[in-house]
């Protein structure tokens, strides 16, 4: 069964919004972020948010700087925060939770990056 996003409909047309709203206040730990690097930082809330409009699985694997989230929808595997890493990236795809993924970043910034790209969303319309 494919799940089928009202709003985007690839999740690379989510990260050509989401990338444009990362900002410091959304990285975890907050601003352990970088313009010239907008996904760092960004990989347990983005993965929150490709999970809230395509549905799917989210994963995990170890990299040298932790844990990193990503997202398994209908079978395929999508990072889109895997430019933050400057190496390839050993996936070992480790099944994960919502919840898991929230522990790493907070409620508070979940909420300020899906209200900033509602209001993008918006602005579009």
């Amino acid at each position: 069964m494919t799940t089928v996003s009202k709003t985007f409909a690839t999740p690379i047309d989510l990260y050509r919004a989401i990338s444009r709203i990362w900002a410091g206040d959304t990285s975890s730990p907050t601003d352990a972020w970088s313009p010239s690097n907008p996904a760092q930082n960004h990989c347990s809330i983005t993965s929150l948010v490709v999970h809230d409009y395509f549905g799917g699985q989210i994963l995990t694997t170890r990299t040298s700087g932790g844990k990193h989230f990503y997202n398994l929808i209908d079978g395929k595997k999508w990072d889109l925060t895997v430019r933050q890493f400057a190496e390839p990236i050993p996936y070992d795809d480790t099944l994960s939770t919502r919840d898991e993924a929230l522990a790493d970043t907070s409620q508070q910034k979940y909420e300020l990056l899906t209200s900033r790209l509602e209001e993008m969303r918006l602005r579009q319309v």
